[in-house]
């Protein structure tokens, strides 16, 4: 199953989350766009925690490699999963194991040519990729 397969599955209440799973793409679309620096900012926190290649992997044209809910943790810190956690209406573990499942792809989807766009409104591209997924899902 590809990423907007989940994420519409999530939308549809499909899978676990729900109601919730929608909440929680649509918080994660929003943590990207008004963290410091964006996706630039994103890349940055990985780096300085020792996990650029991870971060990389997802931007890049190849394979994206996981990452573990405590990994995310570290790089963005509790208050920010607890923060998404309360959005979506589910506990926090849940958001954390959610985030490490979505956010690769998320990533990967937002950076299609392997580069971070500047200046492009990542809320609106993501929502738009989003969004175009699921109209041709449906018909």
């Amino acid at each position: 199953m590809g990423l907007f397969d989940e994420i519409a599955n999530k939308l549809k209440g499909g899978t676990e989350g729900g109601e919730g799973g929608q909440t929680l793409v649509t918080s994660i679309l929003e943590m990207l766009s008004s963290q410091q620096g964006g996706l630039s900012g994103l890349a940055s926190a990985f780096q300085q925690k020792g996990l650029g290649d991870i971060v990389s992997s997802w931007i890049g044209t190849g394979q994206n490699l996981p990452v573990s809910a405590a990994q995310l943790h570290d790089v963005l810190g509790g208050e920010q999963i607890q923060s998404l956690a309360k959005k979506a209406g589910i506990a926090p573990e849940t958001a954390g194991s959610q985030l490490a499942e979505l956010l690769p792809g998320i990533v990967d989807k937002l950076t299609p040519n392997g580069e971070i766009q500047q200046g492009g409104d990542l809320m609106s591209m993501g929502m738009g990729l989003l969004k175009n997924f699921i109209s041709k899902g449906e018909s």
